[in-house]
């Protein structure tokens, strides 16, 4: 009498293994990590490391270092801090998206996603995420952008659905109602910026960005520089 040999079913050790030829076979996604605080950037690049599929390519301190990676090197995902010497990562971000058009950018920020979630994805960054956030949500928010997808956290995805919920002409942060050139001008201004120095960062004539200062004036109905860095300082908007 013929009988049926029992159905097995894998062990868990070959499981594993599967998974493991899973992520060894993967592409290799290629990070530039940037971060203008080295201790910063060792703690990202260790839990990074540990990730098959993940690899830590480059790491850059400042805006320009990054510009100039960028240029030499392919990158798959750059992971960009907001806050960054020289140019900062709103510029840089700019200068990215021309440079290398389909650059995953996803930035790192301390700050509340209320004041600059909503103006980085309309400036062309693929996501948003807090430096703060856990580990299991920043190696899962680059995998996404990896895929050409947009990364939102939970408090972001809500903020942008308000955003795109609010009827037209109801009323919102000052700030909000700014272009993408008009807040980066702004946020000069409050720094303290003269018009020379933010035309010779941003390769505008002294002219061009006292048109922007006018229009970001009437804008937030405000009159000088010091009302600009005082809204910027209450709306946590400054570095």
């Amino acid at each position: 009498m013929r009988t049926n040999s029992p159905t097995c079913s894998p062990s868990p050790s070959i499981q594993d293994n599967y998974k493991e030829v899973q992520l060894a076979t993967a592409p290799v996604i290629r990070i530039l990590l940037a971060d203008d605080h080295q201790i910063v950037r060792a703690g990202l690049a260790q839990f990074i490391a540990e990730q098959g599929d993940l690899q830590v390519a480059a790491e850059a301190a400042t805006g320009d270092e990054v510009v100039e990676l960028v240029r030499k090197q392919e990158f798959d995902v750059l992971l960009l801090d907001i806050s960054m010497p020289g140019k900062n990562g709103i510029d840089t971000l700019r200068i990215v998206r021309q440079a290398r058009p389909n650059l995953a950018v996803l930035m790192l920020s301390g700050y509340p996603e209320e004041h600059y979630a909503v103006n980085l994805l309309r400036s062309g960054a693929s996501g948003y995420i807090a430096k703060d956030a856990p580990p299991e949500e920043m190696i899962r928010a680059i995998r996404v952008v990896a895929s050409g997808k947009r990364y939102l956290s939970e408090n972001a995805a809500d903020l942008v659905s308000a955003e795109l919920a609010r009827p037209e002409g109801s009323a919102k942060p000052l700030h909000e109602t700014l272009s993408e050139r008009e807040f980066q001008i702004f946020r000069k201004l409050a720094a303290g910026q003269s018009a020379t120095e933010i035309g010779q960062e941003l390769n505008l004539s002294v002219k061009t960005v006292s048109t922007y200062r006018a229009r970001v004036l009437e804008k937030m109905h405000l009159k000088t520089n010091a009302d600009l860095t005082y809204y910027a300082i209450k709306n946590s908007l400054l570095e």
